[in-house]
């Protein structure tokens, strides 16, 4: 499978993440971005938990959507990583406006969509995203309403994986692999075919 980092990450990235670490570290204190018992591994457990995702993303692909996007993680990310035209939904005010804050400080163009994914009017992504929001039949009823057929999901998931994948719908038109997590051993990466409707 050949990846969007095809010709390797942009020059800038480790200084653009300086400036997102140091923007998130500073908000930190007024909202609750992230758990504070991450704050000391706070590279490895979100910006390279994140990163991790590129060589899922296909080549050529040019949309992509992050559900809950949070503090950012994957979503703001992996625009700032692949240049992708990035989507990021989040219906927290507090939170949205930090990523809009982060958008501008890194210079990275993204769409935060401040309100419930439901509400977003529905269009269709390349790529579709998200951690730590809901359990993967919810998370791919979400996706759907951005989903063409050749749109392609990725959900990093923990421990509980096994038992999601179980619960998903049989569907024959759905393809579905699981990559190892190189930032928790616990962890998997779900990447999803297929699962448009219709």
């Amino acid at each position: 499978m050949t990846d969007v980092f095809s010709s390797g990450p942009p020059p800038d990235l480790p200084e653009k993440l300086d400036r997102y670490e140091a923007l998130l570290r500073k908000w930190q204190g007024a909202i609750n971005l992230v758990a504070p018992s991450t704050l000391p591994e706070l590279r490895r457990r979100h910006f390279e938990d994140s990163l991790q995702l590129v060589p899922l993303i296909p080549a050529g692909a040019k949309v992509l959507v992050d559900l809950g996007s949070g503090a950012g993680f994957p979503g703001l990310v992996l625009a700032l990583a692949t240049g992708l035209q990035t989507h990021l939904v989040e219906s927290d005010q507090r939170k949205a406006e930090f990523l809009r804050a982060v958008s501008r400080e890194t210079g990275v163009p993204v769409t935060v969509h401040a309100k419930r994914i439901e509400q977003v009017p529905p269009f269709p992504a390349d790529v579709v995203t998200a951690r730590a929001l809901a359990a993967l039949p919810a998370l791919l009823d979400h996706a759907a309403r951005f989903a063409g057929p050749h749109t392609v999901a990725i959900f990093p998931k923990g421990r509980g994986a096994e038992a999601e994948l179980t619960a998903l719908p049989a569907s024959s038109k759905m393809t579905i692999d699981l990559h190892p997590s190189r930032t928790d051993p616990d962890a998997v990466l779900i990447r999803i075919e297929g699962f448009a409707r219709g």
